[in-house]
């Protein structure tokens, strides 16, 4: 199902859909010249989905035993997206059609993989109030959903995939809880969920949460899209930290300037300090790297021209001390980049992405060996979007 990309979103997170159609550009972004791999790299176009198998992977894929798994928004049996499985050499397994109503549907984060058991969150579907789920899926390829939220104070709408702390699950929704503007949530694995913070309570908090968690000795540390101390009612965004008995606070409210604006992606660790991206704002307004400590000191390592670097980042990964991440948009061939930036802020396109092999890469990488995994939201042979690698 084709929606409005995030970065053109300006709105609330859960109203930036639009019509079912086949995936394409972004509207006004034409294809240049073809796909280039920067020298020493070496890119492989691994699957290319053809609808039925799934349609428009959003997120960063998982390494569980040699083999990787994601999701896909859409598509699938029932139009309503996908859990999957793809080997390293390119073969894929559908592992579940979601069927909308009570099962779920359009699952947009990855999956976590807890002793075997695949984990996840759909963003729509779960009952009545069609807010979303979270779902696991056995060793043996059995789905089932252990959550419905129900679009009141428990949230709704979970764009982000779950972290596993102690046992538990935590997660957050872009949407519902006491304010309406989100969620931080634990889960248990029989289906018990608790909020433990809702959006919006106080002047300066972040609102509409849409990216996972990351756990730094025992605190959660995440980003909301929206919210904060600046930029009207709206807000550009902020870093939050919560502790999992439920005590939050902002570390870092976005001032939509250079230091960027609307962070929607999760947060990676590097050497004690935090690496994020904003989807826009920065130096030319189309997105940063950031860096930022536990206590709220914030440094933009690059801002994006929207050119041949790309524009508008996702999320990031971490391989060995160097930061790897994708441009939904930008790079010789309009349709995306993946790149590599050193904590320094030193930044290289690693590859121009050319519509064919795959287009608008809006989920993270996944480092697997000396080998980088990702996926497209658009391009390849049907249009409905790839799994690749690529070695830097």
């Amino acid at each position: 199902m084709t929606r409005i990309p995030v970065v053109l979103c300006v709105v609330m997170l859960t109203s930036c859909w639009s019509a079912p159609g086949p995936s394409s550009l972004p509207a006004g972004v034409p294809p240049r010249a073809g796909p280039q791999t920067g020298a020493g790299s070496h890119f492989s176009l691994l699957f290319s989905f053809d609808g039925r198998d799934g349609k428009e992977p959003d997120a960063s894929l998982i390494a569980v035993g040699g083999s990787l798994y994601g999701t896909t928004y859409g598509g699938g049996e029932h139009e309503s997206g996908t859990a999957f499985e793809i080997a390293t050499s390119g073969g894929q397994t559908v592992l579940h059609s979601f069927k909308g109503a009570s099962d779920g549907a359009l699952p947009v984060a990855s999956l976590l993989d807890v002793s075997g058991t695949l984990y996840g969150t759909t963003v729509n579907g779960g009952g009545s109030g069609d807010e979303g789920t979270v779902f696991k899926i056995s060793p043996s390829r059995v789905e089932s959903v252990i959550y419905r939220f129900k679009a009141g104070r428990d949230g709704a709408n979970p764009y982000a995939g779950l972290v596993d702390v102690g046992g538990k699950l935590y997660g957050t929704t872009a949407g519902g809880g006491r304010h309406s503007q989100g969620t931080v949530y634990a889960v248990s694995s029989a289906g018990i969920e608790t909020v433990l913070h809702s959006f919006g309570a106080r002047l300066g908090d972040g609102t509409n949460p849409r990216a996972s968690l990351t756990n730094v000795g025992g605190t959660l540390y995440g980003t909301t899209a929206f919210g904060g101390a600046y930029c009207g009612s709206l807000g550009c965004g902020t870093v939050f930290k919560i502790a999992t008995s439920g005590a939050e606070k902002p570390v870092y409210s976005f001032g939509g300037g250079k230091d960027g604006t609307m962070p929607a992606s999760a947060l990676v660790r590097v050497s004690g300090s935090l690496y994020g991206t904003t989807a826009t704002g920065g130096r030319y307004n189309r997105g940063t790297v950031f860096r930022i400590t536990t206590s709220g000191s914030e440094t933009v390592l690059h801002s994006f021209k929207g050119g041949h670097d790309g524009a508008f980042p996702g999320g990031l990964t971490v391989a060995n001390g160097v930061l790897y991440g994708v441009t939904t948009e930008g790079g010789s061939g309009g349709a995306g980049t993946i790149f590599k930036v050193t904590t320094t802020g030193q930044e290289t396109v690693l590859h121009a992405f050319g519509v064919t092999e795959g287009a608008r890469p809006e989920g993270g990488l996944r480092n697997v060996g000396v080998t980088l995994y990702g996926t497209t939201a658009a391009g390849g042979a049907g249009g409905f979007g790839t799994v690749f690698s690529i070695t830097p």
